[in-house]
């Protein structure tokens, strides 16, 4: 017999128990502030200005006038718009990266039919057409991976993320077919147009408000929102309880796409009234943070799309006051911030434990050494 010295780590990180919510909330309520002043100070340091002006341009970025705030609640919709669109196929544990593709296919549709002659005619049969058109386009884009997976299980990481490159590829050729003079710039189109309630803001917000109660009732009292998490929980688990996975999974996805076809329609029909190959703006990605922070629920992602369309609009406003023309060091800063939220998330699920000394004055010594006995 042999003895040998194990010494016992100073600290191991260990899952937590349900934390209180109180307790969560105050967690991230900490890091939010902290990551702003965190980032006025950086911005401070960078641009040559005092951080508490940093903050203010921040603030007056998005509340400094009506305008602006109309924009923070129209980009918090969109971006809850496209997260609510990703959450049943994030629940299934689809990872859909194509958003980005299916948001352009559904502009894509609605700027065709705005710039036929349904939509110089007849506006009222053109937005329907339109309405029907994105979401049915947005559809057969994101089940076209669904159908893959479901059959030859493959990579729908990799197959929705070539989806968004084949998608920008297609609205490039058609708008070099629509552009004067082959430029591939469309201008804004006329005709067809959303209807325009209040504002040009408030029928994107009205149409957003009204996706996330139903994605509330689908995911929390549906049938169909039960299959989708016992599929992302267990594929065999589901068949078991005689559930049709293949069928989930693409219904699921085509769901998912035709949600950011409407978002696609609100984008091209009801602000931009055109389209390019960056009218997306990458929501598709950073619509995947709204849904992670907000664990998938589709009412508190209101929260975590405001968080994150602050934080950008703000940024830019803090870009513009320090004459900054080139975006990176904007981008980075919220990049930063993005990265501290994330790590508040660390301590939300999981705590560290040091070691405990049998008394006081041996908590205070390097290690505790244990003697463990093994064979020969």
């Amino acid at each position: 017999m042999a003895n040998k010295i194990v010494n016992e780590p100073l600290f191991h990180i260990a899952k937590r128990g349900n934390l209180p919510l109180w307790k969560a909330i105050l967690i991230r309520g900490g890091a939010i502030v902290g990551a702003i002043l965190f980032s006025a100070i950086l911005c401070g340091i960078v641009f040559g200005k005092n951080p508490i002006k940093i903050i203010g341009y921040l603030f007056d970025g998005i509340l400094g006038t009506e305008r602006r705030i109309w924009l923070l609640i129209r980009d918090t919709a969109l971006l809850l718009g496209v997260g609510l669109a990703l959450v049943p196929a994030f629940k299934m544990k689809f990872w859909n990266l194509g958003g980005n593709g299916q948001i352009l296919m559904g502009a894509l549709i609605a700027v065709a039919i705005m710039r036929s002659n349904i939509g110089k005619n007849n506006v009222l049969v053109a937005n329907i057409l339109m309405l029907i058109g994105s979401m049915a386009i947005g559809a057969i884009w994101a089940a076209i991976p669904a159908i893959f997976k479901a059959f030859f299980k493959t990579n729908e990481s990799l197959f929705t993320l070539m989806m968004n490159y084949i998608a920008s590829g297609i609205v490039a050729y058609f708008l070099s077919v629509w552009s004067v003079n082959g430029t591939g710039v469309l201008g804004q189109v006329k005709t067809g147009h959303l209807p325009v309630v209040l504002n040009a803001h408030l029928l994107t917000i009205i149409v957003v408000a009204v996706l996330t109660a139903i994605m509330h009732v689908y995911m929390k009292h549906c049938k169909q929102g039960y299959e989708l998490s016992v599929v992302g929980e267990s594929e065999n688990t589901a068949k078991y309880i005689g559930v049709n996975v293949k069928k989930v999974i693409i219904r699921t996805l085509a769901i998912s796409g035709a949600i950011c076809g409407i978002i696609g329609l609100l984008l091209a029909g009801s602000i931009d009234h055109s389209i390019n190959e960056q009218t997306a703006n990458n929501m598709g990605f950073t619509a995947i943070m709204v849904a992670w922070l907000a664990k998938f629920n589709p009412l508190m992602m209101i929260l975590s799309s405001l968080l994150i369309a602050f934080l950008t609009r703000g940024m830019g406003q803090v870009q513009t006051e320090c004459n900054i023309a080139n975006d990176a060091v904007a981008n980075l800063v919220v990049g930063i911030v993005y990265f501290i939220i994330i790590g508040c998330e660390f301590f939300i699920s999981y705590q560290l434990k040091f070691k405990k000394g049998k008394n006081s004055k041996e908590s205070s010594n390097k290690s505790k050494q244990k003697t463990v006995k093994e064979r020969d």
